[in-house]
This record gives structure tokens, C-alpha cells and sequence, in this order.
């Protein structure tokens, strides 16, 4: 934290000044958690510049200060105070999201080169995992400041009607066989910055036909509409009511209670989301996309009815620390293992995997009932459906809408062909803005208008939707 003051506000502190800045910063945040490294940024903005104003901001206690940044810095929201540094007006941002974005859709290739015949699963998610801790290594290695990276979300692969979040103990000896769906997701992160990105593939050579193609391409063209729609001035609920339209077009169903969510540092599931399936009972806040935000687009498609059940809780081993609870652990393996968790991996989502086992099956059960973790479940269609999973990160820039997580897919040959004008005119949206008239770019007028209508850049031409007579 005094890092992070002495970054932000320019301060340089003597000796005795830091010292009490971190006795009183931890005086103020640990009542707020059991673990007093895991705060919410927000708490500690807010809670900074009460530092700066009560204890920082005077000629004896400074040798530096910019007195025009305080003052703009003072007039902001704690918002607009988080949002200043950490989002895509700054080129290192950007670079961070892109060199995290390489490094998964690398990790997303290995994987795929991995899934064979009888290869067991929590293998290849080890070879993921794996992959993703060492390329994120290697990056950002000789800088002044520590940063932290790696894994933003463990290597899943769920096969058939399993759905989402398989990732299994490292006893588990379930393995792939020739014709399975595969659903592979995973997430890295650079300083905070997460790339996420899900991927369907099959096991088998040649195209993929029937109700596997339909349901995969239904998954894809959904994405690609949603590519489109996810821009400034558009909102969340456009995107949900289209891509609801092009799985009923392939027949298929968006499955239910899938969020698309905004990231931020350090922050892979964002207050501001897009619910895949609006219906009575789930309902989610409007909003609308702004310029230089950042979103994980996640759909899930099925042939089945898209209401997913959970049947074996001891399937479920992904979880994230739910920083805002606090609760006094009775059991001694708790204890243990919520302390491993809390240091290893205070934000992102973690697989129990990483943990030592006997002890993780006994402290995770409480930890959960008392929700200090908050558990990622894995969820299953009925059998014989088919499942298929795309997820992207998308970068909202102010030249337009930058993806930048993907894969080729297989070809695909559906049964069921796009002939509805709504989604061909989606599809035919570019996913770049430009200012009407060309030219140099001059500093734009209030009541400026982009042009949407420039030229689409194409459908991932890999799918090869050509439906089957």
C-alpha cells in the first residue's frame, strides 16, 4: 500500500513517515477481513487518500508534490480514482492485456494439441496450468516494481454434457475417447490484467456434421454477434436478446445462468455483466458499454433444454476466496487450508489441486458452508446432449472493439442455415470505428458521431458453416 501511495501521488517518505503509514493502514484493514493482505481496491483508494490528506500532505513531510494532481485527484469519485491508471487510456495497460491474451491463446493451442484418445483430463489441465505459470514467468521479470502474474482461472476441460468447470484432483482417472465434445477454458493474468478465453473442440478428423455442428456453430455465430454489439453506447441487454435469437436459429438453446462480466485489475468478475438468458428469475442490472472497458463474452450453447443441474458436489474443485466475508474456522484442517489459501491465492480463482488433498477435502467443506470461498460447480445437460463453450476477451478501444483471446475452429458442417435479416445485419457490423470524413485526425467537438458503417472484417472463416442438404 505505501508502494502504491508513493506511485500514485509522486511522494517521496523518510523513513519514519512509511512507518507509520503501514502501522496505520493495517490498523484500518484488518477489522475488514481475517486476512489483511486481501482488500478490495476501492477500500484502499478511498482509504489512501484519507492517508494523504490527514497525515501526508505537508512542506515537512514532503519533498515533492504535484499540487495541481492532488487537487484533480481530490475532485474524483472513488471510481473515477480506480478507473484513472487502470484502464485502456494507458498504453502499459494494453500491453499487459495483450501480452497475457499471447500467452493463454498459446496455452489454448498446447492444450488442444494434448487431447487425444485416452489421455486422462487432469493431465492436460496440469499441462495447462503448467504452461501458463511458466510463460508468465518469464515476462515482466526485471522491473522495479513486483508484479504479480499467472493463472487467472485453472485449465478446465468438460467433456460431453458436462458443461463447464471440470478441472479434477490429481486422482481422478477419467480420460478422453474418440468423438468427445471438449469444452477447454482457461485464464492468464499480467499484473492483474486477465485474459480469459473458452474454446470447443472434437476429438475426431474431418469436419464436424449434425447436431455437434449445430450446436458448435451456434455457440460461435453468437459470439461473433456479440463481437459487434459489445460497443460503446450499446447495452447489456442487446447483447442478450441477440444471441438468444441466433441459438434458436441453430435449433439450440443458450444454457442458463452463463455472465458475461467486465474485468478490471485483478478483478475477473466486474459489477457490470451480460446475462446470456434473461428470464423471470434472474435478472441483472442494465448498463451500457463504455469506451476503454473490458469484457470476458462467455456463451454457453445446447441441444439439451440449457438448464444445467448440479449432480456431484464432490466434482466441484474450483473456488475463489470471497474477500468480503470473515468467519472464525472451527476445525483445524480449515484453518490450515483457508491460511494456504489466503497466501497463495488471495484474488483469482484456484484448483484444489494446488492444495494438499487429505486436509483440502475436510477444511474446504467448511470454508464453503461459511462462504469464505465461493466454489465454481461443475454442471451437467442430460446425457446425449451436446454442449458447446466460446468465451473471449474483448477490449472496448476508442478505434473499436479488439478481441483479443481466440482459436480457429474445426470446419463445421450444420444442419441449420442463418437466413434471419436481424442476425446477417449483426453480422454484417464491423467490429472498427472510424470519424466521418477521413483524414488527419483532429481533436474531436462535442456532438462528434462515429461511422459504424465501415467495412465488417469477416466471421472466422474456419467454422465453415455450410449447412447440409
Amino acid at each position: 500500500m505505501v508502494l502504491f501511495l508513493q506511485r500514485k501521488c509522486k511522494i517521496l517518505f523518510k523513513p519514519k513517515q512509511l512507518l507509520v503509514v503501514t502501522l496505520v493502514s493495517l490498523s484500518h484493514l484488518l477489522p475488514h477481513s481475517s486476512f489483511p493482505f486481501s482488500i478490495s481496491i476501492s477500500k484502499t483508494l478511498s482509504f489512501s487518500f484519507i492517508l494523504l490528506n490527514c497525515i501526508i500532505f505537508k512542506p515537512s513531510h514532503c519533498e515533492r508534490l504535484q499540487t495541481e494532481g492532488l487537487k484533480s485527484w481530490a475532485a474524483m469519485s472513488d471510481d473515477e480514482r480506480e478507473e484513472k491508471e487502470l484502464d485502456l487510456s494507458s498504453a502499459e495497460v494494453v500491453t499487459k492485456y495483450k501480452t497475457a491474451a499471447e500467452i493463454v491463446n498459446k496455452a489454448l493451442k498446447l492444450v488442444i494439441s494434448e487431447c487425444k484418445p485416452k489421455a486422462k483430463v487432469v493431465d492436460i489441465c496440469e499441462k495447462g496450468d503448467s504452461y501458463i505459470r511458466e510463460q508468465t514467468g518469464n515476462v515482466y521479470k526485471n522491473v522495479k516494481r513486483k508484479i504479480e502474474r499467472g493463472i487467472a482461472f485453472p485449465t478446465c476441460l468438460s467433456v460431453n454434457n458436462v458443461v463447464c468447470h471440470f478441472s479434477p484432483l490429481a486422482s481422478d482417472e477419467a480420460v478422453l475417447e474418440e468423438g468427445d465434445i471438449l469444452k477447454i477454458d482457461m485464464a492468464c493474468h499480467i499484473d492483474g490484467f486477465i485474459a480469459a478465453v473458452a474454446h470447443t473442440h472434437v476429438l475426431q478428423e474431418g469436419p464436424i456434421t449434425g447436431r455437434a455442428a449445430d450446436v458448435i456453430a451456434a455457440a460461435n455465430t453468437a459470439a461473433e454477434v456479440a463481437l459487434r454489439l459489445v460497443r460503446p453506447g450499446k447495452k447489456n441487454k442487446d447483447v442478450s436478446e441477440a444471441i438468444q435469437k441466433v441459438a434458436a436459429a441453430y435449433d439450440c438453446k443458450i444454457v442458463e445462468g452463463v455472465l458475461s462480466h467486465q474485468m478490471k485489475q485483478f478483478v475477473i468478475d466486474g459489477n457490470k455483466v451480460v446475462l446470456s438468458l434473461s428470464n423471470p428469475d434472474t435478472r441483472v442490472d442494465e448498463a451500457e458499454f463504455e469506451e476503454n472497458e473490458v469484457y470476458a463474452i462467455d456463451i454457453v450453447t445446447s441441444t439439451g433444454d440449457g438448464k444445467p443441474k448440479l449432480l456431484d458436489e464432490k466434482q466441484t474443485t474450483i473456488y475463489k476466496r470471497a474477500v468480503d466475508k470473515s468467519y472464525h474456522l472451527k476445525m483445524k484442517a480449515s484453518r490450515f487450508i483457508f491460511s494456504d489459501i489466503s497466501q497463495k491465492f488471495p484474488i483469482m480463482p484456484f484448483s484444489a489441486r494446488a492444495l494438499e488433498e487429505k486436509r483440502a477435502r475436510l477444511g474446504l467443506v467448511e470454508c464453503v458452508n461459511h462462504e469464505l470461498l465461493q466454489p465454481y460447480p461443475v454442471l451437467h445437460e442430460k446425457p446425449g446432449d451436446y454442449v458447446a463453450h466460446i468465451k473471449f476477451t474483448v477490449l472496448l478501444m476508442p478505434n473499436g472493439s479488439d478481441r483479443v483471446t481466440s482459436h480457429p475452429l474445426q470446419e463445421l458442417q450444420p444442419t441449420k442455415a442463418i437466413d434471419d435479416p436481424d442476425i446477417k445485419a449483426w453480422l454484417a457490423l464491423g467490429t472498427k470505428t472510424k470519424k466521418k470524413g477521413g483524414g488527419k485526425k483532429k481533436k474531436g467537438k462535442k456532438g462528434d458521431k462515429v461511422d459504424e458503417s465501415v467495412e465488417a472484417e469477416p466471421m472466422d472463416s474456419t467454422n465453415g458453416a455450410t449447412p447440409q442438404d
